[in-house]
């Protein structure tokens, strides 16, 4: 299904689906040490079309780096990419050409904070046409350890394509549908490289990294191995190939937002066979890689850059 597009004009731009914003006197971005007032948004970011956001802030940082390799982006001399929000610790975010870098940290209502304050941003900054991608890494079912899965389908941990947010003491269920045309082009740009598998499958989403997905190494645990394997085998057979923590919220608030995205990751094991990750460093660093090159390589054709 393709995402709902109800809050972008004609032109692009994005529209807020939130009457209040328009009454404050400023709005200030917290988390990103940002404000209306404080800073002209749309002279620093009024050119932006890709947002790329993954857990890590150095992670982030080293696909920014990437990227003003990828797209042939000149630094002046002697000077280096700039942390915007080294003002806060609490994300990362640089900005080279037309793509912003931001961290989004670990788990849902991180990436939930993330969301509503860069979607601000861009609104505030007159932004038109943006496309978002999360890149990062996850637990692999079925897959060998470092293969690619593009979420076709963001699923929460009872494999609803939803999710279920608490406001005003109530359950509002949002939709996490995905672009259905942005996912395809983005498993041609992943077939241009054979050096690595890439594929589409459902991605499940939970609220923990041990319990929520079946491990046996937590702190807590009062289920089986059998239980485990059982339920991996089960929702493997409904099409799920990797889960992490982000992916549905990631989904769902830019389907309400009317904005298109996707999920890139990397499998760094394969959950059917073990619970805890052994690879070495540089192996790992390899494969995180992965989702960053098949991103740039969609912004470069995008921006009708010529492969390297």
């Amino acid at each position: 299904m393709e995402t709902c597009r109800r809050n972008v004009d004609l032109n692009g731009g994005i529209h807020l689906p939130n009457p209040h914003i328009a009454t404050m006197e400023e709005d200030v971005l917290y988390h990103f040490a940002l404000g209306t007032k404080s800073h002209d948004l749309k002279k620093m970011f009024g050119d932006v079309k890709f947002v790329c956001t993954g857990g890590s802030p150095k992670r982030m940082q080293s696909f920014a780096y990437l990227l003003v390799e990828e797209l042939g982006h000149q630094l002046p001399a002697g000077q280096t990419l700039v942390n915007i929000t080294k003002a806060t610790d609490r994300y990362s975010m640089f900005k080279v050409g037309p793509v912003l870098s931001v961290s989004h940290g670990m788990g849902i209502p991180s990436i939930s904070i993330m969301l509503h304050e860069i979607i601000k941003l861009l609104s505030h900054a007159g932004c038109q046409d943006v496309t978002f991608f999360r890149i990062g890494t996850s637990g692999g079912l079925g897959l060998t350890p470092g293969t690619v899965v593009i979420t076709e389908q963001a699923v929460d941990a009872l494999l609803k394509p939803s999710m279920e947010f608490a406001i005003l003491g109530k359950k509002v269920t949002r939709p996490a549908d995905l672009d259905r045309g942005l996912t395809n082009q983005l498993l041609d740009c992943a077939m241009a490289d054979d050096h690595f598998q890439t594929v589409l499958g459902k991605t499940m989403c939970t609220d923990d990294f041990y319990e929520g997905q079946a491990r046996l190494d937590g702190a807590l645990c009062d289920y089986t191995e059998e239980d485990k394997m059982q339920f991996l085998r089960e929702i493997y057979d409904k099409g799920v190939r990797n889960i992490e923590m982000e992916c549905i919220c990631f989904a769902a608030m830019l389907n309400q937002a009317g904005l298109k995205g996707a999920v890139v990751c990397a499998t760094l094991l394969d959950r059917l066979k073990g619970d805890q990750v052994s690879t070495p460093h540089e192996i790992m660093s390899e494969w995180q890689q992965r989702p960053q090159k098949i991103v740039a390589r969609y912004i470069r054709r995008q921006l009708g850059i010529s492969s390297k």
